[in-house]
Parts: C-alpha cells; sequence; structure tokens
C-alpha cells in the first residue's frame, strides 16, 4: 500500500478532488491510503438534499464549506480536529458494504493506543457508545473508495450549530441530542497527543504489519488535473447543493439502511419527475431509478413493471422492493 502525500492542504473541495482523481487515475493494481484534514465544512452526502442537512445562516456567517463528496450517507462536519482516512482499492465485489474490512486495521491501532474502539451499527466506530468515526463507501466498478472521519479534537459545539440533524436519526440512534452521541478520541487517551503526533501514530501502526511503506507526491500536472478536477466539480454550485425539484407528493420514511426521501410531482396521473435523497448506501446511482420512473403512471402495478428488472438492494442496501413500492406509493 502506498501513502499519497496532500501536501498539507486543509481545503476540502481540492482534498476531495485529489481523493476521485486518486481513485480515477492511480495505478489500479496498487492500494492507496490517503489522508486529509479540512479546514471548517460540511461534507454532504452524494444523496443528501444540503439544503435540509444545513443551518444555512450559521454556515453562511461563520464561512463554512460546504461540500458533496462521491459516496453515500450522512453529512458531517470536518474541522482541522479531524483527521481523514481514505482507502483506494480494487472493487473485488465482496467489499463494498463491508466497511468492517476496512475499519478493523484502524480500530487495531486505536486499541493500541488505549482507545477501547469498536465498530457498531451500519458504520460507525464507537468507544462505547459515542460515535468517534463514521465511514462511508464508493466504487466506479472496477476501484472503490472507503474512507472516514475520525474526530480526534473537533469543536463539537460547531458540529451542533452546523448541522441540521432530524430527531428520527437521533431516536434511531438512542440519543436525545448530537452533542450525547458523539465524542473526541483525545477524551480516551491517557497520555494527550497533538495532531500530528496521532497522524504519525495511526499511519505507522497501519503498516505495522505491512511491508515497509512508501510516500507517493504528485507530479505538477497530476496536481494541475487535480485543480481542473476541483474547478469543474467541487466548486460548482450545482453539485453541492443542486436544484430542488418542484414536487406535490413527498414519501420518507427511516429505514435500518437509513433515510429515503422522494420527491415526486405526478401530472395528469404520471411522475413527470422524481428525486431521491437520503442517508443510505448503494452501489449504483438512484438517478438510474429516477429517470427510469420518469413518464410511468403513478400506480403501483405500473411502477413495479417498471422495476422488475431492478434490483432494489443495489441502490439503497438491504431494503425489499415490495418495501420500497409501498414508500412510493403509500396514501395519504
Amino acid at each position: 500500500m502506498i501513502f499519497i502525500e496532500n501536501e498539507g492542504i486543509t481545503n476540502p473541495r481540492l482534498n476531495l478532488a485529489l481523493e476521485e482523481y486518486a481513485l480515477r487515475n492511480f495505478d489500479s493494481s496498487t492500494n492507496y491510503l490517503l489522508f486529509y484534514i479540512n479546514e471548517p465544512s460540511i461534507i454532504i452526502g452524494r444523496n443528501q438534499n444540503t439544503i435540509q442537512e444545513i443551518n444555512q445562516d450559521y454556515v453562511d456567517a461563520n464561512h463554512i464549506h460546504v461540500v458533496r463528496r462521491v459516496s453515500g450517507g450522512g453529512a458531517v462536519y470536518h474541522d482541522l480536529g479531524n483527521l481523514n482516512f481514505s482507502f483506494i482499492t480494487n472493487h473485488d465485489g465482496k467489499s463494498i458494504s463491508n466497511f468492517k474490512k476496512f475499519t478493523d486495521p484502524v480500530i487495531r491501532v486505536l486499541n493500541n493506543m488505549g482507545v477501547t474502539a469498536q465498530l457498531k451499527g451500519r458504520n460507525d466506530i464507537q468507544v462505547d457508545d459515542k460515535k468517534i468515526s463514521g465511514t462511508a463507501q464508493f466504487s466506479t466498478g472496477r476501484r472503490m473508495i472507503s474512507h472516514g472521519t475520525l474526530l480526534f479534537d473537533t469543536d463539537m459545539n460547531e458540529v451542533v450549530k452546523a448541522l441540521q440533524v432530524k430527531a428520527s436519526k437521533i431516536e434511531s440512534k438512542g440519543h436525545k441530542s448530537v452533542r450525547s452521541r458523539v465524542a473526541n478520541i483525545s477524551e480516551f487517551l491517557k497520555t494527550p497527543l497533538a495532531m500530528e503526533d496521532f497522524k504519525k501514530q495511526l499511519l505507522t501502526g497501519l503498516y505495522e504489519e505491512s511491508e515497509p511503506f512508501e510516500t507517493y507526491r504528485l507530479t505538477e500536472d497530476e496536481w494541475k488535473a487535480v485543480h481542473q478536477l476541483k474547478a469543474e466539480k467541487y466548486d460548482l454550485w450545482d453539485w453541492n447543493f443542486g436544484r430542488s425539484p418542484k414536487f406535490n407528493i413527498q414519501r420518507n420514511k427511516r429505514f435500518a439502511i437509513g433515510e429515503i426521501d422522494m420527491r415526486i410531482y405526478v401530472e395528469k396521473g404520471h411522475i413527470s419527475e422524481l428525486k431521491i435523497y437520503g442517508d443510505f448506501f448503494g452501489e449504483k446511482p438512484v438517478s438510474d431509478i429516477e429517470k427510469l420512473l420518469e413518464g410511468v403512471a403513478y400506480d403501483k402495478v405500473k411502477i413495479s413493471k417498471s422495476l422488475e428488472n431492478i434490483s432494489i438492494s443495489d441502490y439503497f442496501g438491504n431494503i425489499t422492493k415490495p418495501e420500497f413500492l409501498e414508500l412510493v406509493t403509500e396514501l395519504d
């Protein structure tokens, strides 16, 4: 595995562009590890409705970046006290949704540091019942990213102020507030550590069972390509916020795999527009389903017929087609 040096960049748009560029362009026979730290920012999951996830007034007043990532899952707050890790590997058909495979090495290092971490729920690393990390994944078909946060010394008050976490999500976790369910790794260390020392210990620990690792530094031309990707994607309002669709029907439900929120515009008995939001994890883009159902009669039988060759779990994770159909077509 090769460690990618990000040259101390803290701009979230540039770091996410670097991560995607490495995924799509680096040697496909090699596994890579990337660390990055972002200045205050909210990183939105691929399928989320940005406006509903952030406290817009607070974000604007405090100049907090809002950037959408390529992976699914929920919105997270980053600052200089949060370390992000990203494993970039081949997609072997078994690793998507296998969060344990990629969190186990991190958990092992944390345990060796005296932090009794473990994987709980879908994708969280916790100490006791406190979340210290959330992870997500994305696949191009041949290659994949499995990345996550490590709350080391994050300002938790900012997390609460910047994000608008839905009550249904908090309740599903068995907590009364965001602040009661998250914690910093630094709170569990017997000996205080600076972020840079924590980063070095984590890196060393991740490689201690492997061959000596090498560090890769991008060429000038590669950095130009990363900056171009940033300008053409991660700097754009359309990518980070997106157009809010008109709708006259809304369907929303929280499943074990996360929330699915549908905005449906029905004209003359047919679906003329459909947008699917949520913090679910799926291997395929939900835009496939949105396009497939446009023009279809808003009728359970007709919708079911349109989806007969679709594997719903490929798009949302472990839910059934009947569950999905019930959500789309249930009457008020």
